[in-house]
């Protein structure tokens, strides 16, 4: 049985991918195995913490296109993000099976043995660290390891079940990529990433929260304190109001080290995702049929608009706001 296409995110609550359709011959088995592992890695949480990765890199060498480097410092970030995800479906496989949104997890379903996912998600995070180190430098393999500690030790095994803060904290591991990508470049970190860093940050609340707004009873059965789960939509959506200005205005202050395409586009994009949060908090506060989704899939959208953005305006080099003035 295949289930329905749902909606994608960010990964800290984000729909899985179908399960495997079942098969008793050789080569079903076997494909429905590696699909199995395949799936383990959340392949769909992974595409928009990748796609952040390349304009930070872009805009660490503005002007400059190291292809090779872009692409190697991909790989390391997928297998890293991989690995965190894997260990995360080890650690969350008694809620997985609760919760109808992640039933089709592997673990959640038997498909894959919960030794093997434990010994699959340490290879790849060990291959990430080492194969950075190589084709990069040593700080870029470091927070790859810092990050995948990160998410599985504090996000999974301490915030997630205990605080409804779990994804305003463990929110940054999905930052990291940012991070990643500068290292591999410069060799160094400096207030840019750590701005980047802080973009995400903030955006991610409102993205996680629109979506939990959706799955709160999912969330409430296996015992998940998310934010809608314990507060009033109205205090939800005023929440996810607040982070959503603390992102647009963080976009904001990259402005003066980039050029004009991408202060037009984070600009114009800004607006665009401020209306829709405004719209939803508004919509509840009058009592009206609330639609959190259309917030969630707005927040991949601005996201994905502003690093394309940041892309483009590194790659063509033009001159900085900042040198107007």
């Amino acid at each position: 049985m295949r289930a329905g296409r749902r909606p994608g995110g960010h990964g800290l609550g984000a729909p899985e991918v179908p399960a495997t359709p079942r098969s008793d011959t050789a080569w079903g088995r076997f494909s429905g195995r590696v699909l199995a592992y395949i799936a383990l890695t959340k392949p769909r949480v992974i595409e928009l913490l990748l796609v952040a990765t390349i304009p930070a890199m872009l805009f660490a060498d503005r002007g400059s296109v190291d292809i090779v480097l872009i692409l190697s410092t991909l790989f390391g970030g997928w297998m890293g993000a991989a690995s965190a995800n894997a260990l995360n479906c080890v650690v969350d496989a008694d809620i997985d099976k609760v919760m109808k949104r992640t039933a089709l997890r592997p673990l959640a379903r038997q498909a894959v043995p919960t030794r093997n996912a434990l010994v699959f998600g340490v290879v790849l995070g060990a291959a990430s660290f080492l194969w950075l180190w190589w084709r990069a430098n040593l700080l870029a393999g470091v927070l790859v390891v810092i990050t995948i500690a990160f998410y599985v030790l504090v996000y999974t095994m301490v915030l997630k079940r205990r605080t409804w803060q779990n994804v305003v904290w463990g929110g940054a591991a999905g930052c990291m990529p940012v991070m990643v990508g500068w290292a591999a470049v410069t060799g160094s970190l400096s207030w840019e990433p750590i701005v980047l860093f802080l973009v995400i940050f903030f955006w991610t609340p409102p993205h996680t929260w629109a979506l939990a707004m959706r799955y709160k009873e999912d969330y409430k059965a296996a015992g998940v304190p998310m934010l809608p789960v314990i507060a009033t939509e109205q205090h939800v959506t005023k929440q996810i109001l607040f982070y959503t200005w603390a992102t647009v205005l963080a976009t904001l202050v990259i402005v003066p080290a980039a050029g004009l395409v991408y202060a037009v586009v984070t600009v114009l994009a800004g607006a665009w995702f401020l209306f829709v949060a405004h719209q939803l908090y508004y919509s509840v506060r009058g009592g009206a049929a609330v639609k959190p989704l259309k917030l969630f899939l707005q927040s991949n959208n601005y996201l994905a608009v502003v690093c394309l953005g940041l892309a483009v305006d590194s790659v063509l080099d033009l001159s900085t706001i900042a040198s107007y003035f």
